[in-house]
């Protein structure tokens, strides 16, 4: 189904009609609209979301996205269920070990925040590309590994890559409109997470494969990280060289055509930083995310050290948590877009915070159970539940703020590295916890860091447990308008968080949309029926 893009209208100000120079130049030039496979918004985001479609820009992006974000997350966490061989190689201790987990989510704590301001400024397309090309080598480097120190600095290096979440939830929300943005970001950070659980499968077996080829056990597992190695690679170059960054192009062509401002770096940066609602999310999602980064690193060697298992049986039982990626975060997302379309922003937070409790809860629970199956079967649940929160959080960030979308992204993805990292340095670091009163501990960070979500407010649509603001000032074009000065606005730097303003009204609940007031720039700005 072709459908077509409708040329952006002028803007009507309470002043009257308002024009600027570039506006004046559209409405001569009169441009032929634009074709797109999927319905789209006035700011040409799909409004539907077909997981077999390729279709360019929309459902080509979502798939470079997952796939390289994968790629990443195999290269990162290949170590962890090969760590019985390597440890005996290098002659590593617990606390060689534990320091090396915390390296590996340690590195992308700031490069998440700096990708967040790089898609601001450059696009997700050249971001991610670059810094998946420029942590491959580092994956090749773990054949050449001779002590403890290379080993933790290549896995600190390695873990740069994760960063990518960070483009890949900035390209699904520049990509696909608010009605199915949680799903788009649940489905492309779900799979792409899917590569710690797959990671824990593939990487014991292709040990094993080139051992029996006639490789000593020592030589083996250097030659298979050269498997992620060349995967990622390719991936790199699939996404610089057939990614688009925005539904109408590429950020250059854009800025070069005027199409697109080119934004300042102080004022993205402020946006985001004086924004209170991505502080928390950041706190929250550090014990969602953080926490499934966590067990990334330790489930495989808790399962192997504690229930005597063989390296690949551990490998499978801890490929189970991180597999569930496969529907869990994907359900998340799903169910924040349900929930929001029905309620509103206030039941996505309501749902957030219920479902990431409850995870906490069987957190607890994993730590406290002693026999195989049981552990095997609340870990599980817990992941289940975990993960799901991860994709109900990132159903809300999109509409944190407009302006610095990529930020608030990257703030709060690097939330999920530095909850990681507090939870390894304090519970799984040297021999000061068992890992059982870990887990048992993460469990209960969890359910209190979850506590902060009851703070978010939205003005124009409320909170967990306020209604949104009777005054005049609780419009989504008041919200999103005022990351802008009056002197850009009048320059039309606003266009895209007006139109992003009108299509996020539904997040006032079903009954309430109708009746939502709506502020004069939001006139010119009537979303595309399709």
């Amino acid at each position: 189904m072709l459908v077509w893009g409708c040329p952006t209208p002028l803007l009507e100000h309470n002043s009257g009609c308002l024009f600027t120079q570039r506006e004046r130049e559209r409405e001569m030039e009169s441009p032929p609209p634009q074709k797109f496979a999927l319905p789209v918004d006035s700011d040409h985001k799909a409004t539907e979301f077909r997981l077999f479609s390729a279709a360019k820009p929309h459902m080509r992006a979502f798939h470079l996205s997952w796939v390289s974000f994968f790629a990443c997350f195999v290269s990162t966490f290949a170590a962890p269920p090969l760590i019985p061989i390597i440890r005996d190689n290098l002659n590593l201790t617990a606390t060689d070990i534990g320091n090396a987990g915390i390296a590996s989510v340690s590195g992308a704590v700031f490069a998440r925040v700096a990708m967040g301001s790089a898609c601001d400024l450059f696009g997700p397309r050249l971001a991610s590309g670059s810094l998946i090309l420029l942590t491959a080598p580092a994956v090749f480097c773990f054949s050449l590994a001779s002590s403890a120190a290379s080993f933790l600095v290549l896995r600190f290096l390695v873990g740069f890559s994760l960063a990518t979440f960070v483009s890949t939830q900035f390209w699904m929300s520049s990509m696909f409109s608010p009605n199915v943005v949680g799903c788009a970001n649940g489905l492309a950070g779900g799979w792409g997470n899917l590569g710690g659980g797959a990671t824990q499968l593939i990487m014991p077996y292709v040990f094993a494969i080139i051992r029996d080829a006639g490789a000593i056990k020592f030589t083996a597992w250097r030659i298979a990280f050269f498997i992620p190695a060349l995967f990622q690679t390719l991936t790199a170059f699939a996404v610089i060289l057939f990614g688009q960054d925005m539904p109408d192009g590429n950020f250059k062509e854009l800025e070069k055509e005027g199409d697109k401002p080119k934004d300042q770096f102080s004022k993205v940066l402020y946006n985001g930083v004086t924004n209170y609602r991505g502080w928390i999310l950041m706190l929250t999602y550090g014990y969602c995310f953080g926490v499934e980064l966590t067990t990334d690193n330790i489930i495989a060697e808790y399962f192997y050290d504690r229930f005597d298992l063989k390296l690949s049986t551990a490998g499978m039982i801890a490929a189970s948590s991180g597999l569930a990626n496969l529907f869990s975060r994907p359900m998340g997302g799903v169910i924040s877009d349900v929930v929001g379309k029905r309620f509103g922003m206030r039941g996505r937070l309501w749902t957030l915070w219920a479902v990431q409790t409850v995870g906490g809860v069987l957190c607890v629970v994993l730590g406290r159970v002693g026999s195989l199956g049981a552990s095997i079967g609340v870990m599980i649940a817990f992941s289940i539940f975990c993960q799901a929160a991860c994709g109900l959080t990132f159903g809300v960030v999109p509409f944190v703020s407009r302006r610095s979308l990529g930020l608030i992204n990257g703030m709060t993805g690097a939330g999920g590295n530095v909850g990681a990292v507090l939870t390894q340095v304090i519970f799984f670091q040297g021999s000061r916890y068992s890992k059982e009163t870990g887990i048992t501990l993460m469990g209960i960070m969890i359910i209190c860091c979850t506590l902060p979500i009851a703070l978010i407010y939205f003005p124009q649509w409320g909170g967990m447990f306020c209604g949104p603001s009777a005054g005049k000032s609780g419009t989504e074009e008041d919200y999103y308008l005022s990351e802008w000065s009056t002197k850009e606005q009048e320059s039309g730097f606003h266009q895209a968080s007006a139109k992003f303003a009108d299509n996020s009204r539904r997040e006032r609940g079903r009954r309430l949309v109708a009746a939502a007031p709506r502020s004069p720039d939001a006139e010119g700005h009537p979303s595309v029926q399709v």
